[in-house]
């Protein structure tokens, strides 16, 4: 039995390059992926949009993370993988790490972004770095 692979994505360049990287190396993946897009919950509530609206804020984001999700399952399915997409809503580092403890995933792929520098890492953590401390399963680090 493949093992299960949980790769967290979001609308950035290091996901979209954790997604190249596993369409180059994908020999080395099973056929079967699970993408899983977080819809950060904080910077909704941030916004200063009257109550009535939040709905529909709400569903524009549910919206665009669907589609994101179907874009990067669209490209990793045109190489020959299949994608189980998941979406959910939350603080990103917390939901990444509560699916991927919850469900049992053998390995968990992430980008890590750029330009932070690991001493901003180690004094405001960064959601990779609050992933790789806090799953159960082994991380592939981009």
């Amino acid at each position: 039995m493949d093992p299960k692979i949980l790769i967290p994505v979001d609308d950035s360049p290091t996901a979209q390059k954790t997604v190249q990287s596993v369409i180059e190396q994908r020999k080395r993946f099973p056929r079967k992926l699970t993408l899983l897009y977080v819809i950060n919950q904080e910077q909704l509530a941030y916004r200063m949009i009257p109550d009535f609206q939040m709905d529909m804020v709400k569903d524009n984001a549910r919206k665009a993370g669907r589609q994101l999700l179907e874009r990067y399952g669209a490209q990793l399915q045109d190489v020959g993988f299949t994608c189980e997409l998941i979406m959910e809503t939350g603080e990103p580092r917390q939901v990444i790490t509560r699916t991927a403890n919850k469900q049992d995933f053998q390995l968990l792929v992430i980008g890590r972004h750029e330009g932070g520098g690991e001493i901003r890492d180690v004094i405001f953590g960064s959601v990779a770095n609050h992933v790789l401390h806090n799953v159960r399963c082994p991380v592939l680090l981009f």
